[in-house]
């Protein structure tokens, strides 16, 4: 028994502190800079946050966290200031969490673990609740444990964490969108390998940041012509001008998404098997942007591309959908999409089989 309260206060803080420093981490997971634009996008944009705070405010939240979770492990000022601003968080999430489901009910992923972790709201208050319990539950257990009393070792640690963060995923600067398609007569033939065209001689055109409002439809035709749906207007020719003219596709992409790389290479697989197989168009993310030249390496092949500021990017692809994403058009009309890596994601032979679905009315 006096080994168990002897050790007891070191096991509530290991749990608690591994806790809060996975929930960091999982924000980071699997590129910093697509998990935090991720991050603010689908969690903060949404609770009311502007762009330019999101920026701040996320990186801002993950070091804290990563500040508390070490906090937790030290003895300077623990029952003091550590455990109650750590209720403190935590009441705030719940909080957060309940007014989202009186709101939206309980869908999607909260965001606490990032997309590492997906978890309900639910099942993260569940998850804020038992830790308040264990927080105070540490609190009786060191009640007569007097707190030691050097402050520069909790500023020190919450400013080298947050100021990690900065360093680990700075804030870009907000870029102009930019284009290597070519005029669509010729698109088929600038289309080629990535490994015949040295990086240095990729075309860097700068254009005007694509709009963001709705295009206005064309006129719809009376009926289809020869067995294909009536024109529609998907809202990407913005991006692409050719996207609703016969069939095509439409992928979104970060340029340092693993899934999204592979989604990109089964693609070139598909459409060097059929010299039929529909355009494929590339909207980027503007995170890593660097990276784009080695994702058409990995692709096999380059594509007609744009690049999106982040903001741009999840409102054109839908704050509630997420990478790799891939649209299937025919004639502007979406006939099958793909998102996420769960239940939606993409599959070569579900496309493939749509592709070659003739049309129905």
């Amino acid at each position: 028994m006096e080994d168990i309260k002897k050790y007891l206060p070191y096991t509530l803080r290991g749990i608690l502190a591994f806790l809060f420093l996975l929930s960091a981490t999982a924000k980071l997971y699997d590129s910093p800079y697509f998990a935090i634009t991720t991050f603010e996008m689908k969690q903060l944009i949404p609770l009311g946050f502007s762009e330019g705070l999101a920026v701040y405010f996320s990186r801002t939240l993950i070091g804290f966290e990563f500040a508390l979770g070490f906090l937790l492990l030290q003895p300077h000022y623990l029952k003091k200031l550590v455990i109650p601003t750590t209720i403190a968080l935590l009441a705030i999430f719940i909080a957060q969490l309940s007014y989202e489901i009186a709101t939206k009910g309980n869908a999607g992923n909260c965001g606490c673990f990032g997309e590492l972790l997906p978890m309900t709201p639910i099942e993260a208050i569940i998850k804020n609740v038992v830790a308040i319990a264990l927080l105070f539950w540490l609190l009786a257990v060191l009640k007569n444990t007097p707190d030691a009393k050097n402050i520069w070792v909790l500023t020190t640690v919450i400013f080298a964490c947050i100021l990690a963060i900065y360093m680990i995923a700075p804030i870009a600067r907000k870029t102009t969108s930019e284009t290597i398609f070519t005029p669509e007569a010729t698109i088929d033939a600038a289309v080629m390998p990535f490994d015949s065209i040295p990086a240095s001689e990729l075309p860097n055109t700068l254009i005007e940041p694509a709009k963001t409002e709705t295009p206005t439809p064309e006129a719809p035709a009376t009926a289809p012509i020869n067995n294909e749906p009536a024109q529609a207007a998907s809202g990407y020719a913005q991006l692409f001008p050719a996207a609703d003219k016969g069939k095509k596709i439409v992928a979104f992409f970060a340029p340092g998404c693993e899934h999204c790389r592979e989604t990109a290479k089964q693609l070139t697989e598909m459409k060097a098997k059929d010299k039929n197989f529909p355009d494929v168009f590339i909207a980027f993310m503007d995170e890593e942007a660097d990276l784009i030249p080695d994702f058409f390496k990995f692709a096999g092949k380059q594509y007609p591309y744009k690049v999106l500021d982040v903001g741009t990017f999840w409102k054109t692809l839908g704050n509630s959908k997420d990478t790799p994403g891939v649209f299937y058009l025919w004639n502007g009309n979406k006939i099958a999409e793909w998102n996420g890596i769960a239940n939606d994601k993409f599959v070569a032979a579900d496309l493939l089989k749509a592709v070659n679905k003739p049309y129905k009315k």
